[in-house]
């Protein structure tokens, strides 16, 4: 069954609540156009694409790119309206997705991707970029994508001077947690920064609390369906959650992720569970400096693990001129474009060869963590099939509100069995 089938309620629904972008978003490619089908729109991402587009534009000064850009946290409103595009047969040039076994392998097995092997051959990408990344681009053999940054999805962010004020040091582990939230609480600070407007980012430090609590073997096994969801590691981690929801703002349900960082920012809240994406808005919109006006650390019981999340881009097989994306995937994939892309959006570039000196602290850490550590993918960030990922989220918007343990874990079982991990 083709993914855009299983989307066709929420595409209806994000088209309805959309109607300023739907009529962009389903307008036709012309022939020697190119359309760039993404959600950036905040105020660091969107910036980082005009920065690569400016490079596309520099060699390819004669094809007129529109930027088809849909806002909503984690892509939702673009995904929805993506799907009923790619079911009407009309695609963008291309679009953003993530890696891994979610969306791509998804529109993999409808047949709506080229493989791009021989663009990575004649582009000299195998050596390029790292084979623990190629690999999650590869379906049997073929390569299905360009990525163009590499994020961290199992970073704290955290506020250095309220750390400082009282004495106490960014939390390693679940135990260093609820000590330093404990004191920072009778103080009258929020220890943790909570934002849950899109319905994912829950889902994002729940991920995090899994990872820490079974590590990473075991949270591979459950994301390919090799464990089930009822091992005591699960509940254990469910309970965590639980715990640190008494120390996050009641309002989180209103709260965009930009939001939640602008309280660690403002000194309001002492940390905040996101992807390095929040990194750009630090230092794009907020004009922070590394280090001073914000700090990070892997989330606990992390530390050696990468849980990546990295934006990329692929060939439509229904295009109808396909030259316009092959060469906007060449630029896309090219050192120079993903060197300045990535240090306006606040991420690095994927690639083993880029120039460490044009990123600042975090990213140059990042990198690092990159090449050495275990890469591990991100519940709701491309980790598996669309259909868990729906269910995840729908359970994990009742679980932050209920609290109900075994109705969580019960739900997640049954997510995996509607829609096998393997």
């Amino acid at each position: 069954m083709k993914f855009g089938n299983a989307l066709k309620t929420g595409a209806a629904l994000a088209i309805a609540l959309s109607l300023t972008t739907a009529p962009l978003a389903f307008a036709a490619q012309q022939k020697g156009d190119l359309q760039i089908f993404s959600w950036w729109t905040g105020v660091a991402s969107s910036k980082a694409l005009r920065g690569i587009i400016h490079v596309f534009n520099e060699q390819y000064p004669g094809i007129k790119v529109t930027n088809d850009a849909v806002a909503g946290g984690a892509g939702s409103n673009a995904k929805a309206i993506l799907a009923s595009r790619m079911e009407a047969g009309n695609p963008p040039g291309t679009f953003q997705v993530h890696a891994g076994g979610g969306s791509l392998l998804s529109w993999v097995q409808a047949g709506d991707m080229q493989p791009l092997n021989s663009l990575y051959q004649s582009q000299g990408w195998y050596k390029a970029f790292p084979k623990s990344l190629l690999n999650l681009l590869t379906i049997n053999g073929k390569i299905y994508a360009v990525p163009v940054d590499m994020q961290r999805g199992n970073v704290t962010w955290y506020n250095p001077s309220v750390f400082k004020k009282y004495h106490l040091a960014v939390p390693a582990t679940f135990q260093q947690f609820f000590a330093d939230a404990a004191v920072l609480k009778r103080h009258g600070i929020t220890p943790l920064a909570l934002a849950n407007h899109g319905n994912w980012e829950a889902t994002l430090l729940f991920s995090d609390v899994l990872l820490g609590t079974v590590g990473p073997v075991k949270y591979d096994q459950l994301l390919t369906g090799k464990a089930p969801w009822s091992i005591p590691g699960v509940q254990a981690a469910a309970n965590t959650f639980v715990r640190m929801m008494a120390y996050t703002n009641t309002d989180y349900s209103a709260l965009h992720w930009q939001q939640a960082d602008q309280l660690v920012a403002q000194g309001k809240a002492a940390m905040n569970v996101m992807g390095d994406w929040a990194q750009g808005y630090f230092t794009t919109a907020l004009h922070l400096k590394p280090g001073v006006g914000f700090g990070w650390a892997a989330t606990p019981g992390t530390r050696g693990v990468f849980g990546a999340v990295a934006d990329v881009f692929g060939l439509p097989s229904k295009l109808t001129d396909k030259t316009p994306t092959l060469d906007f995937l060449k630029v896309l994939g090219s050192k120079r474009a993903q060197d300045v892309f990535n240090p306006l959006k606040g991420t690095f570039s994927p690639r083993l060869d880029s120039n460490a000196k044009l990123y600042d602290a975090y990213s140059r850490e990042a990198m690092q963590s990159y090449k050495r550590d275990k890469l591990v993918l991100v519940i709701g960030q491309g980790a598996v099939n669309p259909g868990f990922t729906n269910s995840f989220n729908n359970a994990m918007e009742i679980f932050v509100t209920n609290h109900n343990v075994k109705q969580f874990v019960s739900a997640l079982e049954s997510a995996a069995q509607s829609n096998p991990l393997s």
